[in-house]
């Protein structure tokens, strides 16, 4: 109860403040032991961590500090890519044009280098985040089955969300869950991520068991994978951003 009250406070204490030229959000965390900033490539806000004995004040006053930071961080971000016709949006790692027109069916289909889809303006982009969250569902769970048939486990469940600084997570009790935008990404990032989180129903820990597993079920090295997330995600982060 006092935690969710110390949240309420810090939001509101911050709810107006800019630093870098970005909103700062403050969170109250009893875990951190730090001051921590991050930038959500989403909403281009800032996210200041807080750990518990710290005022809002004085948190706010080593993020001023961090201003420059803040500021180059928003520079690199990717402008946003809104959903509407003629858009270039990456499916697989391909760039494709979303080709609208108010008299196709509103159901989308793939053509040669073209995301096909109809129906009225509004709600365009709904359309085609769900499509696009349907087939990195499907596409995940096949080959989340692929690599846990190599490994001889199984995933309780598999799911796709949107989180903002993990592609994959794998739960004590067998559920995986996904970024759905590993769907925008090369065929060689998404399997990597999957064969990741596959290992850690093996292994629930980063050591060096865990990485010798996800080498042997991706088959080839899987730093280039996690090099390109680094480098272009937060390009996958842009695309519906408006």
């Amino acid at each position: 109860m006092k935690q969710a009250i110390l949240n309420i406070i810090l939001s509101i204490v911050t709810s107006d403040r800019m630093i870098g030229g970005a909103a700062v959000e403050l969170r109250a965390s009893p875990r951190a032991t730090r001051l921590r900033l991050k930038v959500d490539p989403r909403t281009r806000s800032v996210v200041l961590t807080v750990p518990r004995r710290i005022s809002a004040r004085r948190a706010l006053a080593w993020a001023e500090g961090h201003g420059d930071w803040i500021a180059r961080r928003l520079a690199e971000l990717p402008a946003p890519t809104p959903v509407q016709a003629d858009a270039i949006i990456p499916y697989r790692g391909t760039p494709h044009r979303l080709a609208w027109s108010p008299d196709r069916p509103r159901g989308v289909r793939l053509g040669d280098g073209e995301i096909l889809i109809g129906g009225p303006a509004e709600g365009l982009s709904g359309r085609l985040l769900r499509w696009l969250r349907g087939q990195a569902l499907a596409l995940l769970t096949e080959e989340t089955a692929e690599f846990s048939a190599k490994a001889g486990v199984k995933a309780a469940k598999i799911g796709v969300g949107d989180p903002v600084s993990r592609w994959g997570s794998c739960s004590s009790g067998g559920t995986i869950r996904y970024s759905w935008r590993l769907i925008l990404a090369p065929d060689f990032v998404r399997r990597a991520t999957v064969a990741h989180e596959v290992a850690h129903l093996v292994h629930l820990n980063h050591g060096p068991a865990f990485h010798d597993l996800v080498a042997v079920l991706l088959g080839v090295d899987p730093r280039p994978a996690r090099l390109w997330l680094r480098r272009h995600g937060a390009s996958l982060h842009a695309v519906g951003r408006a």
